[in-house]
């Protein structure tokens, strides 16, 4: 996923799925200088973490 769209989610308010590592998440925010996501498991919300957008899936 690019940076541009990664922040369009996170900005939309409604679920996309998005998957990291295999596991649905949520956007919380997009550091756009890092190139990062502060994402966290829909069905874990406290394992927040921050990873590179680029591994972000869109499905």
């Amino acid at each position: 996923m690019n940076v541009n769209r990664a922040k369009e989610i996170a900005q939309m308010g409604e679920m996309v799925n998005v998957q990291y590592g295999g596991e649905s998440i949520y956007i919380q925010s997009v550091n756009e200088t890092q190139e990062t996501a502060r994402i966290f498991p829909i069905n874990n919300p406290q394992a927040e973490q921050s990873v590179p957008v680029a591994n972000l899936i869109e499905s």
